[in-house]
């Protein structure tokens, strides 16, 4: 099972990464530094199956939240080099979980409860709609506010399916 993990932070530097072996594969990994407020630093590897929320243009100077699976080896250096799988922007109002949410649409650390709304948009990762039940699946969900209970609830505004 995977456990996403999160790491939020300023992007200081973006640049390409060659992965080896396939000369097609050059251009098409990116290698980003993100520092968070407190100077510590991480590297993201963003490959072309990186979810990009909102499909937005990362560039030096963007606040973004990176996550990635923390059951996947790692090597050992410094600063620590993760395979990012959703990459998010900072943006106020707007808040981003990536987590597995079972049949009731808790996720896996029980800090969020989903409730789902008519005018909630459901996609798949491709922007096509997803017109069956999201619950025991991982997911991506972009929600506002939430209740102060636990788990907190909130009504999302879009949910994309990790299929």
């Amino acid at each position: 099972m995977k456990n996403f993990l999160s790491f939020k932070g300023v992007v200081t530097m973006i640049m390409d990464l060659y992965p080896g072996g396939n000369d097609a594969e050059i251009g098409c990994y990116k290698l980003m530094s993100v520092e968070n407020e407190y100077g510590a630093l991480v590297n993201f590897v963003v490959a072309p199956s990186t979810y990009f929320v909102d499909h937005i243009m990362v560039v030096p100077g963007d606040v973004v939240t990176g996550f990635y699976d923390e059951n996947v080896p790692v090597p050992l250096i410094f600063p620590p080099q993760y395979n990012a799988i959703v990459m998010a922007e900072d943006t106020p109002y707007q808040n981003v979980k990536v987590d597995y949410f079972n049949n009731q649409l808790v996720s896996s650390d029980n800090m969020l409860k989903l409730n789902i709304a008519p005018f909630t948009h459901i996609i798949l990762e491709n922007d096509q709609a997803f017109i069956e039940n999201p619950s025991n699946r991982y997911l991506i969900v972009i929600y506002g506010a939430t209740t102060k209970s636990i788990p907190a609830q909130t009504v999302p505004y879009k949910i994309i399916v990790m299929c």
